[in-house]
This record gives structure tokens, C-alpha cells and sequence, in this order.
């Protein structure tokens, strides 16, 4: 159990890494009052994790381990529901109830999206097509 937490927690620091540098850079290159870091680290995380657990499915990630390190951990830390939820708050209590909106329905759209493109890119590739 200790070195399984481990394995999480090492997955999840640098993912937590990762979203910072991800979030910084979109929050830097973008203006507007729609929150398009978070967005765009969850979306990406929606598609590495479809992507992951397409590998886990066909037995190319390994052992377990490797697929708790890259779903639970990396995916987990990189991605990020409180500050969805939080900007989504924020958003609402601003009288952007529209954004706010559009950004909850694009967000679970685009993620569903993300996920079910990671599974169909490892179709794709195991598939030899």
C-alpha cells in the first residue's frame, strides 16, 4: 500500500507541475473573462487519460503501477475539478452567468470528447489502420 501511494504521489507531483506550467502559459497567451487555462489543462488531461487507459485496456502500460502513476497520479494532479467549480463560482457571482454556462457545457462536452479521442487514437494505432 506505501509504495502504491507513493507511485500516486509521484505521479501527482508532477502533474501538479505540469498543470501549473500548462495553466501559466494558456493564462499568459489568452484574455477574456472565460477561464481558458483550466480549460485547456482539462481537456488536455481528458484526452491523456483516455489515451492511458486505451494503453491499460490492450496491456501496453505495464503493470498496474504504471497505470495508477499515469491516471490517478499524473492525470489527477494535472487536471483540476475544484477550480473549475471555483471559476465557475466566480464567474456566477460576477454576472457572467452566460460564460459561466458556456463554459460548464463546453467543458463536460469537449471533455467527454477528449476522452472517447484518446480511446479511438489506440483503436486506431493497435489497430494497425
Amino acid at each position: 500500500m506505501l509504495r502504491t501511494l507513493l507511485i500516486v504521489a509521484l505521479g501527482g507531483g508532477v502533474g501538479s507541475a505540469l498543470r501549473y506550467a500548462v495553466s501559466k502559459f494558456v493564462q499568459d497567451s489568452t484574455n477574456g473573462a472565460f477561464p481558458y487555462h483550466t480549460f485547456a489543462v482539462n481537456i488536455v488531461g481528458c484526452l491523456l487519460i483516455g489515451l492511458f487507459y486505451g494503453l491499460a485496456a490492450r496491456g501496453h502500460l505495464g503493470n498496474n503501477a504504471t497505470t495508477l502513476l499515469l491516471t490517478t497520479g499524473l492525470c489527477g494532479g494535472f487536471t483540476t475539478f475544484s477550480t473549475f467549480c471555483n471559476e465557475n463560482i466566480a464567474l456566477l457571482r460576477g454576472d457572467n452567468a452566460f460564460v459561466a454556462l458556456l463554459y460548464i457545457a463546453s467543458s463536460m462536452f469537449c471533455g467527454l470528447l477528449a476522452v472517447a479521442l484518446g480511446y479511438l487514437i489506440i483503436d486506431i494505432i493497435a489497430s494497425g489502420r
